[in-house]
Order: structure tokens, then C-alpha cells, then sequence
């Protein structure tokens, strides 16, 4: 935009003024400055560039100061800048204002979003402003850290600036909810959110991605984000280091908990009697985590627990006098195994079932 661009009404009175002030050698009078704050304020509502604007200012003072006799002339320059800088005030505050009425409507629509708590219908066409089609499948993944994180943290803004500079602005989302970084992608653009986990993964210093599967719908991302969220959550009691986490690779898991008292009476059934162990049941059902999470291989879990070998095959006989079941055998080990995966969900033994 060049100065000839900017409307005659924004310079309205701006040559009149400098020419009354440099009659004098006066300052700007304060009612002269609040004009020209409001003209600059209206201007930024207008849309209508700083840069632009300031030119067209000094192209107006030019014009002028070929008109002024040389004692006037002389205290043209501190007028131009009294008046540009009353201008620029109003244009930054004018934008200021925006910037904020701006993030509060991010802020308030991601809140929707992710809870599902607008109409579907009326988020639908909120979500359009900001490049989401909602009626197309969506899919949402969730990075977490040691540290929590918001919209303008440097995480995130190197987060967001790689995603820019790999793929645009491809109708995705990033932001933040509750500490953690959050990226909304259509379900077409699994290459996105796989990017976006391993530039999550490293902003967080070693940070736990998780994805939710595709759904559609204005729903889908709600479903697609609470799933994410549940992968993270269950990745915490289950102890998975996994770094990025896939809700559909642990469908297993809510299946085994969705009868909880079923499971629970599984747990204390099975592995009740560990109590009565020295020490008690947690370092038994730790080996027995150990012991079916490396394939049944006592040498690979006692370098995971930091015991030697014959520690892990004592722990796993006394497993088999104190229950009854063998973890060796493989009729056996199916039963004890899912025992173990209910007591990591259910936490237990140290909450009572």
C-alpha cells in the first residue's frame, strides 16, 4: 500500500495542524494529539498499515514544507514527529485491542472444541476462520512434558514455525490446553501429525506424544482428543516410555477395564495372595510386569529391574507357591498376565480394590 492509497479522511486536518504549530514554533495542543491517536486508531480498524500510513504522513509534511517560509519550515520536523508518534500511538493500541479480542476467541473456541460444549453447527462455522473443516475426519495428537507449556512459550512457537515451514497453512491447528501442546490435522494428513510428534518429542526435551484415531464429524475431534488423552494417562500407570503413543495400538486396554469389577475381583483373586510375601505384592508384580513386558525373558528383566538373574527367578517361584500359577507356563501365563495389566490399571495393591 502507498501513501496514495491511504483515504483523505485519515490525513483530515494533519496539514493544517503542522502549519498552525510551525506559525509558532508551539508544541501539538493536547485535543490535536487525541485526534490524531483516534485517526490512528481507526485507521488500524480500517486495516490500513502502519508503514503505510506513516509514509503518507511524511509525503503530507513534504508537500507542506515546500509551501512554508523558511522560519516556519524550521520547526516543521519536531511537529511531524509529535504528530506521527500521537498517530502511532493510536494505530498500536488499536491493535493491541485486537490482538486480544483475537486470542480470546481462539481461546474460547479451542475451549469448544476440545469439550464439545458449543453448538456443533454454530463450531462448525467458527472452526472454518481458522482453516478446519469440521465436517471432514480429523485427527488430534497431544505432547506433553516435564514442563507445561502455552500459546506463547518459545516451545511452542518452534513448534509452530516448523509446521509452517514444512507444510504451510494446511488447515491445521496448534495450540495449548492445560500445559500441554495440542495439533488438530485432518485425517488425510497423517504425515503432519507425525512431524508434529517428532518436533513435539524434541521442543519437550523427551517429552510422550499421543494420537488419537480419525473420527468425523464436528465430534470427531473431542473423540479424537480425549482418546489421545487417555493413551497419555494410561501410558503413566502402565509405565510405557514409548515417545509417541498410539490410541488405536491400546484399544486392548479399555476392553480389559471396561467391566472394572470384573477385573477387579480377576486382580485380587490372582494376586491377592503376593501379599502375604515379604515386603509384599508390589515387588512381585513388578518382576511379573518385567518378566511378560520382555517376552519371558528372566535375564532381559533383571537388567530392567537392576537385579541379577537369580533374584528374578526366585521372585517368579514364589509367584508360583504363593498363587498356584506358574508364569513359565504358558497356560498359566495368559491368566497371570492379564492379572498384572488389571492391578497396573486399577492400582493396585496400593489402592485398595
Amino acid at each position: 500500500m502507498t501513501e496514495r492509497d491511504i483515504p483523505e479522511e485519515y490525513l483530515e486536518g494533519y496539514a493544517p495542524t503542522l502549519a498552525d504549530a510551525c506559525a509558532t514554533g508551539r508544541r501539538l495542543r493536547r485535543e490535536e494529539l487525541d485526534a490524531l491517536r483516534s485517526r490512528g486508531e481507526r485507521a488500524a480498524e480500517a486495516g490500513l498499515g502502519l508503514r503505510a500510513s506513516v509514509r503518507a504522513h511524511l509525503s503530507a509534511a513534504q508537500e507542506l514544507w515546500r509551501e512554508l517560509p523558511p522560519a516556519a519550515a524550521g520547526h516543521l520536523l519536531p511537529a511531524v514527529a509529535w504528530a506521527v508518534d500521537a498517530f502511532a500511538e493510536g494505530h498500536e493500541r488499536a491493535q493491541r485491542l485486537a490482538i486480544r479480542q483475537e486470542e480470546a476467541f481462539r481461546r474460547e473456541f479451542v475451549d469448544d472444541l476440545l469439550h464439545g460444549r458449543s453448538d456443533l453447527g454454530r463450531l462448525a462455522e467458527r472452526a472454518e476462520r481458522f482453516g478446519l473443516l469440521l465436517a471432514q475426519a480429523h485427527a488430534v495428537a497431544v505432547a506433553q512434558g516435564r514442563e507445561p507449556y502455552d500459546d506463547g512459550c518459545a516451545e511452542t512457537r518452534h513448534v509452530e514455525a516448523s509446521l509452517v515451514a514444512r507444510f504451510g497453512h494446511r488447515r491445521i491447528l496448534l495450540t495449548t490446553k492445560d500445559g500441554r501442546l495440542i495439533c488438530v490435522a485432518p485425517a488425510d494428513e497423517a504425515d503432519v501429525l507425525t512431524f508434529f510428534a517428532k518436533q513435539a518429542y524434541a521442543a519437550t526435551d523427551g517429552g510422550q506424544v499421543a494420537v488419537g484415531r480419525p473420527h468425523s464429524g464436528p465430534g470427531g475431534v473431542v473423540h479424537s482428543y480425549e482418546e489421545a488423552l487417555n493413551a497419555l494417562d494410561l501410558a503413566a500407570r502402565m509405565d510405557l516410555d514409548q515417545p509417541v503413543l498410539h490410541a488405536a495400538d491400546l484399544l486392548v486396554y479399555p476392553v480389559l477395564t471396561r467391566d472394572r469389577q470384573a477385573m477387579a475381583d480377576l486382580v485380587v483373586s490372582i494376586l491377592g495372595p503376593l501379599r502375604e510375601a515379604r515386603g509384599g505384592a508390589r515387588p512381585l508384580i513388578d518382576t511379573l510386569a518385567a518378566y511378560f513386558d520382555t517376552g519371558c525373558v528372566a535375564a532381559e528383566a533383571a537388567r530392567r529391574l537392576n537385579l541379577s538373574v537369580r533374584a528374578v527367578t526366585y521372585r517368579l517361584d514364589r509367584v508360583r507357591r504363593l498363587t498356584g500359577s506358574d508364569p513359565g507356563d504358558p497356560v498359566h501365563r495368559y491368566t497371570l498376565q492379564t492379572a498384572v495389566i488389571g492391578a497396573r490399571l486399577l492400582g493396585w495393591p496400593d489402592r485398595e480394590l
